[in-house]
């Protein structure tokens, strides 16, 4: 997964699963995100690839990560939104959702297109700081 931070606090990502992908340089664009301090709202129009199965390597690292950052995920990332035009595929993700939550510590959104995502960022980031984020 590789991360867009141009648009901060709207933060894009996208799911790459290629053999030479850089899983430490995903932990530390996440990082640099989370050092800014600042709420923020993942999006994404992809998916991780269902084929894909983590080695026990790379979810060890993942927990590891996730508990020493426990704190900041469950304080700054607001939601995960993902775009779904299937509302099948959103029903299917609403219950890996719940799942999702316990354990990245903040909650996965879905939304039906990139409008709605947005709209549904801007909500969170202005319920949490105040003014609307363009």
């Amino acid at each position: 997964m590789s991360f867009d931070s141009t648009s901060f606090p709207l933060v894009w990502v996208t799911f790459e699963q290629g053999p030479d992908h850089d899983h430490d340089k995903d932990f530390q664009e996440f990082e640099a995100n989370l050092g800014r301090g600042e709420p923020f709202v993942l999006l994404t129009d992809s998916t991780p690839d269902e084929e894909h199965e983590h080695s026990q390597e790379e979810k060890k690292r993942s927990a590891l990560w996730m508990k020493k950052h426990k704190a900041e995920l469950r304080s700054l990332v607001l939601a995960m939104i993902v775009i779904e035009p299937s509302a099948a595929k959103r029903l299917a993700f609403k219950a890996f959702g719940v799942a999702f939550a316990k354990f990245w510590g903040y909650p996965l959104r879905l939304a039906s297109s990139r409008e709605e995502a947005l709209e549904i960022a801007r909500t969170l980031l202005s319920e949490r700081s105040g003014p609307a984020v363009g």
